[in-house]
Order: structure tokens, then C-alpha cells, then sequence
């Protein structure tokens, strides 16, 4: 009973009652419906192939990476935040859609596509992003998720998505969470091939459980003795990390240096995580922000979000609040991109900068760097 009514209020959370989305391959030739934007973006998979052109990959483990390139369509209503999608044949002018689906047989061969999508961007471009997605989404799910955040904050970067096995369906959270830990090996890989191309900088996002593959890809490539491909990461977000705090800290432990910026977003009115925290038996979740002075210790910058928007889980992607604080907010750019805020930020007691705005945002500095500006500020 108990795991019925959690079950249920995940289906209201997440909103997940009705069709799932598609790719909308192949395209129809007659079609007139152009969409508003264009966005490619590169996949490497640990899902298996699939003979389904509007799911290419299917919920099913696969041992080895598979590659891709695909352009997503952006819909001529899109709304900045939104994912317009549809469960049977999307229209390009409304919905999410993939225009192209081109498979990339050789490792070897997506470096050389990596490489040469690099050398088409400005020299301050030449970064790849990757992007891996949470719980509950299967492959269109994830990768139109993956170029509505492109798209919404204008990133110039390399979109390089990463696809584990999630089972697409509320009721399997532990097929998930089974499916992150099979996926890591995959995205340590995926990193590593990031790592030989010619981008100047790597970086690593993950969204909830998709945070946990991050972390459990990073403590990989530690124990490997990665060192070289850990630091061609020029930065990490975990947003909303559906992590217990413990197991977290462990991973960090393992991980030794981690990449630096390494960021957290988090909110303490996320209730996806608070769903999480009782399956957990009530073990508390990274992505809660109840244990940010531990993460600040641990070289780590966290970014309170639980004012922006309502503080949802998803926040990170669909708040035009935050794409505009992120666009035009110098620390927040900084804390990002540089791991050092400007010394002119109001800083509060506890070690946090309030950006004020349409909503309240707090960032919380590390600790290595509330020490740097301190000795600045004394030394004025």
C-alpha cells in the first residue's frame, strides 16, 4: 500500500499520464511544417539499438557504446523552459522533433565528428557539453530535453548527450537506479572519448539520477587511475542529485580531486527528492540542500534554488528565471564557468551571495574560495 501511494504521487509530480514522447522518424518528405531552430547533437548510448526509427533505443542494456548524431527541430511556439513534445507523429512547427538520425559505427569516427563540429565554432567555443538525463525518460525523452537546454541558454559548446538504460515508467525506479550503475562505465567512456578530441574544456552535467551516473562515472575513472582524462573536466553541475548525502560523500572520497568548478543546484522544495527520501527510508537527498556547510567544505558550490520558480525539480532547465540570472548574473557566470566570485557580492554570514531579481537565488561559495576573498577583502 504504502509503495501504491508513492508510486501515484510520483505520476502527479511528474506528469507522466500521458503519451511518451517520439522522435517522429523518418521524416515525411510532403510534410510543410518547417520548425523554428535546428539543434544537433551528439549521442553515445548504453541503450541497445532498437529497429523502432521513433525510439532508435530502446529501454534494454547494451554492453558496449553505441554512437549517433541527431538534429533536433526546435517548434515555432516553443516556449523557453518547455519541451513541446507528442506521443504520435509530431508537427515540426509544434513540437519537438528529430530531423535527422545519422548512426556512427567506430569510436574513432565520432571523435573525428566531435573534432570536426569543434573546428566550426569560434575558438572560445570549442568546448563539448555533456548532458546526462534523469530517472523516467526513455531516448526522445532525454535527447529533446538535452537540445531544449541548448537551445533556452544559448550554449555554444558541443552538445554531446549521454543516454543510460532508464526504463521510461514511474513504477521502475529501482530498474532505474540498477540501470545508473550499469550505465557509469558508459559515461566514463564517453568522457574519455570527450577527452581526445580538441575541445579546450569538458563539461559534465547530470540531472538527478543522472547526477548519480556522473558521480559514479567520475569515482570510475578514479580508480583507474584516469587522472589525465579527470582533469581535461573543465567543470561540473549536478542539478537536483537524487543522492544519498553518505553515499555522496563516499564517492567523493574515492574520487579524491574532483573537478574544478564543481556545482550542485539544489532545493529544499523539490518534492520529486522528497518522494526519493522515503523510498530511501528517509536517508536525505544531496539535491535537498539540508547539508550545504559539508559540500562547501568539500570544495563545492551550491546554488539554492528553492525561490526560483517554485523550486521544482526540473527546475535547472525549465526557469526563464534562471536562464536570465545564468545569462546576465557576472557570479553566477563565474561560479559556473571560472570557480571565483567578484569580491563586490553581498556576502552574508553563512558564506552565501543573495542575487535579487523577478526571485531570490543563493549561492553558497566553497570554502578554499570564501578564504581567497576574505584575504582580498582584508588586504584592500
Amino acid at each position: 500500500m504504502r509503495l501504491s501511494v508513492i508510486v501515484i504521487m510520483l505520476l502527479a509530480l511528474l506528469g507522466c499520464g500521458g503519451p511518451r514522447a517520439v522522435l517522429g522518424l523518418p521524416v515525411a518528405s510532403s510534410s510543410g511544417a518547417e520548425p523554428r531552430s535546428i539543434v544537433p547533437i551528439y549521442v553515445a548510448t548504453t541503450r541497445a539499438r532498437s529497429d523502432n526509427l521513433s525510439l532508435p533505443y530502446s529501454a534494454e542494456r547494451s554492453k558496449t557504446l553505441n554512437f549517433a548524431k541527431l538534429e533536433i527541430g526546435i517548434p515555432r511556439n516553443h516556449v523557453p523552459g518547455r519541451v513541446e513534445t507528442s506521443g504520435r507523429l509530431p508537427d515540426p512547427s509544434r513540437h519537438f522533433s528529430a530531423r535527422t538520425y545519422q548512426p556512427i559505427a567506430e569510436r574513432q569516427e565520432f571523435i573525428r565528428r566531435l573534432n570536426t563540429a569543434l573546428a566550426q565554432r569560434a575558438p572560445e567555443n570549442r568546448e563539448i557539453l555533456i548532458f546526462v538525463h534523469g530517472y523516467n525518460n526513455n531516448f526522445a525523452d532525454s535527447v529533446f530535453r538535452n537540445a531544449q537546454i541548448t537551445y533556452d541558454y544559448d550554449i555554444k559548446s558541443v552538445s554531446l548527450h549521454y543516454a543510460w538504460p532508464s526504463g521510461a515508467s514511474v513504477p521502475l525506479y529501482v530498474f532505474d537506479r540498477d540501470s545508473a550503475l550499469v550505465g557509469r562505465r558508459g559515461l566514463a567512456e564517453t568522457i574519455e572519448i570527450a577527452a581526445q578530441t580538441n575541445a579546450t574544456r569538458v563539461i559534465l552535467v547530470g540531472h538527478s539520477m543522472g547526477a548519480y551516473v556522473v558521480t559514479e562515472a567520475l569515482r570510475d575513472l578514479a580508480l583507474r587511475g584516469r587522472t589525465s582524462t579527470l582533469k581535461r573536466l573543465g567543470g561540473v553541475v549536478l542539478a537536483a542529485p537524487d543522492i544519498d548525502v553518505d553515499v555522496f560523500l563516499s564517492q567523493l572520497d574515492d574520487i579524491g580531486e574532483i573537478p574544478r568548478p564543481f556545482t550542485i543546484i539544489v532545493s529544499q522544495r523539490d518534492r520529486a527528492l522528497g518522494i526519493s527520501r522515503r523510498l530511501a527510508g528517509g536517508r536525505p537527498r544531496v539535491g535537498s540542500g539540508s547539508d550545504v556547510a559539508i559540500l562547501q567544505k568539500r570544495d563545492i558550490a551550491v546554488i539554492d534554488v528553492s525561490d526560483i520558480d517554485g523550486g521544482r525539480h526540473n527546475v535547472f532547465a525549465s526557469s526563464p528565471t534562471l536562464m536570465d540570472i545564468v545569462s546576465n548574473n557576472a557570479l553566477m557566470r563565474s561560479v559556473l564557468r571560472e570557480d571565483q566570485g567578484p569580491v563586490g557580492q553581498t556576502m552574508l554570514a553563512d558564506g552565501a551571495s543573495v542575487i535579487e531579481g523577478a526571485a531570490t537565488l543563493v549561492i553558497f561559495l566553497p570554502s578554499r574560495i570564501l578564504g581567497g576573498l576574505a584575504q582580498a577583502a582584508a588586504g584592500q
